[in-house]
């Protein structure tokens, strides 16, 4: 009898002999996808059965600032029959994008106003974002520097990146670098290694962090070189970006399952979309598929400010309520951590249900996911202090 497939008895899809030898056709190659971007209207109308709202939506993006651009695979996942569908709505621009609301922002992180050296923000102590290309895969409508990408600069080479290098080599409290764009995977891996490794050589750069769209919206990008010559970089750790069930293929899967084999820990950010994953089940649905690949669900992200991404964009409490259902149904393992990333570059906040019902000296009410009250008794400080005293 065969030996069983260990995937299988870890509740994931078996990779079959022709997936592992995909690269045989030419759209299973990464550099296909991307040379075979569709961009227009007319490219997209052969695809999808377009609404009146999506055609003008096209139609105006380029002057609005984010063009549409969209991959054959990313494609493949959107129903072609129907504009609600929530991988079509993450990419596909519609004539609402025009109409912007109080608060939206440009520039809703305060990045340039952080920038301290070209193409290097750091908003935080200890770490620094490095922005290494303004080219995508695919362009998301609700993306925070939907300034910056698609601005035709393409990667950024490695002596336009010496000053930021510089500058991270002057500063010893920055500990951590996100190496983010655009999509860093859309470098060849020999530029991104060079740079990677570029930084490496900075002795007090404790932790290198991949911010990548690739697993989900480039899964043909992750190979077995890409994932061997990273490994040589730890540590390493791969922050994927997955918004809906839907994006969790065979092929996302695999693309995951190579970067965890590899030793590359990777987590995931999702960005809570009305309309789109703006309902528990959906999320549930997400983050238990992540763990089944063993990425970790990381942040549960409150939609930016993006100027003209009002329609995407739930009202906070919405992520509150759905957070309070997640918390009974979900383990810790799967379940993200509710943030607003406040305007202006102010960094991230944390929030969620309040399970506080009350604070009195000694004593702490709380309220379970189940919706029972219980009282929490502080030690006395003489029982504390004897405590202590007798591991002395």
């Amino acid at each position: 009898m065969a030996a069983s497939d260990p995937r299988s008895e870890r509740g994931q899809r078996p990779v079959s002999p022709a997936a592992d030898r995909r690269q045989d056709r030419p759209e299973d190659r990464w550099q296909w996808q991307l040379q075979n971007v569709v961009t227009t209207a007319a490219e997209l109308s052969g695809r999808l059965s377009l609404s009146e709202a999506e055609l003008r939506g096209v139609q105006g993006a380029e002057r609005r600032g984010l063009s549409l651009r969209v991959t054959p695979y990313v494609l493949s996942l959107c129903d072609p029959l129907e504009p609600s569908c929530p991988i079509r709505q993450q990419v596909i621009p519609t004539a609402v994008e025009g109409h912007q609301v109080a608060g939206d922002l440009s520039d809703p992180l305060g990045e340039q106003a952080h920038e301290v050296a070209p193409h290097l923000v750091c908003r935080y102590p200890d770490r620094a974002l490095l922005l290494v290309t303004d080219r995508c895969a695919a362009h998301c409508r609700f993306c925070t520097r939907s300034r910056l990408v698609g601005g035709g600069c393409g990667a950024r080479a490695i002596g336009e990146l010496e000053p930021a290098f510089r500058y991270l080599e002057s500063h010893s409290k920055l500990r951590e670098v996100i190496v983010s764009g655009g999509e860093p995977l859309t470098l060849s891996t020999e530029r991104l290694v060079g740079l990677i490794a570029r930084l490496r050589r900075i002795e007090h750069i404790e932790v290198i962090r991949l911010a990548t769209r690739a697993p989900a919206w480039l899964p043909q990008r992750i190979t077995t070189e890409l994932c061997e010559a990273l490994r040589e970089h730890q540590p390493l750790w791969v922050m994927a970006h997955f918004n809906h069930p839907k994006e969790l293929t065979a092929l996302a899967g695999r693309a995951c399952e190579r970067l965890v084999d590899a030793g590359l820990p990777v987590m995931s950010q999702t960005v809570l979309l009305a309309g789109i994953n703006d309902q528990p089940t959906v999320l549930e649905s997400l983050f238990r598929g992540l763990v089944r690949l063993r990425v970790r669900p990381y942040y549960l992200l409150h939609m930016d400010s993006v100027a003209g991404g009002a329609h995407l964009r739930t009202a906070v409490q919405k992520g509150i309520d759905i957070m309070e259902t997640l918390q009974g149904n979900l383990s810790g393992i799967a379940l993200p951590k509710l943030v607003i990333d406040t305007p202006g570059g102010m960094g991230k906040v944390p929030v969620g249900p309040d399970y506080v019902v009350a604070r009195e000296p000694g004593r702490t009410t709380l309220r379970t996911h189940r919706g029972v009250t219980v009282e929490l008794l502080d030690p006395p400080a003489a029982a504390g202090e004897m405590g202590r005293s007798s591991q002395l």
